[in-house]
């Protein structure tokens, strides 16, 4: 093995058995002519999987796919079937919730144990147990059976003793999900902390936008193989595909010829003569969009107009914009609602609203829509999703959603970060003079 690979995994392999019910097991075991009361399931088939030292990888997959049997392979919770892993130093796993902890053990009781068993003396643990019960901060339930928890309390202490054991390696399958927010936002924080400090990190986790953040590289599995492995963004489109059921034939982006990057853009009409999706054609289409929905509705055009230009390859934060888009109806319908959205590159909704008063058309009909905003955005590049649906009785119904379908280009300053162009103005002031308003809104007063 190489020597920055951490992990190797070379064909793996991982078979179960199921039974129809636990007295088939007990059958089975004691049949004299050993008849076969189960059958065979393979969780993964042939996964081959190296990880560099320093990577941090998102493990992306449907429920059911076999990312969690993976890590617990990784991990040594588990044998494999048949294939090999190897793995260089000290892995630290947040599996799924109550893996290692004894229920009757309170919560310091569990930290010791789990540091022993990862190899950290217990006069070492003493030491580092204020900081584990300050991160887990969950009072005086520190000192409390493990049983009593709540599934948050419990991912609390269960994260904070899995950071504080000096990982090498830290795996966490999915358990972050169950904290409150605020503690999310610290255990991020801290594998920030742990990425900027060249450990390894493997994340299982449905939610793209944070993977899109913290991941170098995304491995989507499906049905127990490796279903693709490479950049973390076309990992999150592959997955999305899954979801929405596109074969794989279909996964790969249409790639626009030099003949339509270079026609002139056209402007929409209603015309019902003309249904054909033309988003692909254009300049601003993004290839790597997440396309859903039922049917019954098309979102099959769109022109972007900033200050007059249509299409602008880049805009001013200052602008004023409008986003026109063209519709199709497959069927008649009643009250189809729309919403718009900015979202950033690692897929962070910036700005979302939606148009509630319903459209009513009929099949064949053509209609364009219209979106007016300000791109009052810190210069960089976004994506502008749009998306359709009804309301049928209790339920949301989607027809047609292309997320991130269209490229938009913030022309940058050269002093403003982050996300929202704010406005900000600086004044310094006078000694002795005190403002009680905005300087902006004084201006605009006198």
């Amino acid at each position: 093995m190489e020597k920055d690979i951490v992990i190797s995994v070379r064909n793996v392999a991982k078979k179960f058995r199921l039974f129809p019910s636990p007295g088939d097991r007990i059958r089975e075991a004691l049949h004299p002519l050993r008849k076969r009361y189960h059958h065979e399931f393979w969780a993964l088939e042939n996964v081959s999987l190296d990880v560099r030292r320093g990577e941090v990888v998102g493990i992306l997959g449907r429920n059911g796919s076999g990312k969690s049997t993976l890590l617990q392979i990784i991990c040594s919770v588990m044998r494999p079937t048949r294939g090999e892993v190897l793995v260089q130093g000290r892995v630290s796993a947040l599996l799924e919730l109550g893996a290692g902890f004894n229920p009757e053990f309170s919560g310091r009781e569990n930290v010791i144990l789990n540091g022993a068993i990862m190899g950290v003396s217990r006069q070492e643990m003493l030491k580092r147990l204020p900081d584990i019960e300050a991160f887990a901060d969950i009072g005086e339930f520190f000192d409390q059976p493990v049983k009593t928890y709540s599934s948050g309390m419990f991912v609390r202490v269960a994260f904070a003793a899995a950071i504080h054991v000096d990982p090498e390696i830290l795996v966490v399958d999915e358990a972050l999900s169950v904290g409150d927010t605020q503690f999310q936002h610290r255990c991020y924080q801290k594998i920030r902390s742990l990425m900027n400090e060249g450990r390894t990190i493997l994340v299982v986790s449905h939610a793209t936008d944070t993977l899109l953040r913290i991941c170098d590289r995304g491995v989507v599995i499906d049905a127990g193989s490796v279903h693709y492995s490479g950049k973390i963004d076309e990992a999150i489109h592959r997955y999305h595909q899954l979801l929405i059921g596109q074969p794989d034939g279909q996964t790969e982006p249409r790639q626009a010829s030099d003949s339509e990057d270079a026609r002139p853009p056209s402007r929409l009409t209603t015309s019902d003569d003309d249904t054909r999706d033309r988003v692909a054609e254009k300049a601003l289409y993004n290839a790597y969009e997440t396309r859903l929905g039922v049917g019954g509705l098309k979102i099959v055009d769109f022109d972007l107009v900033v200050d007059g230009e249509v299409n602008p390859a880049e805009v001013d934060a200052h602008g004023e914009a409008r986003l026109l888009v063209k519709v199709v109806f497959e069927r008649d319908l009643t009250e189809v609602c729309f919403g718009f959205a900015v979202l950033s590159v690692d897929g962070l909704y910036v700005y979302g609203v939606n148009e509630t008063r319903g459209l009513d058309g009929v099949a064949g009909e053509s209609r364009v829509i219209a979106i007016d905003w300000r791109p009052h955005l810190v210069g960089g590049n976004y994506y502008l999703s749009i998306g359709s649906y009804r309301h049928e009785r209790e339920d949301k119904v989607f027809l047609d959603v292309r997320r991130s379908f269209i490229k938009l280009h913030v022309r940058p300053t050269t002093s403003d970060i982050g996300v929202a162009e704010l406005e900000g103005h600086w004044t310094f002031m006078d000694r002795g003079q005190a403002a009680e308003r905005p300087v902006a809104l004084m201006e605009t007063q006198e």
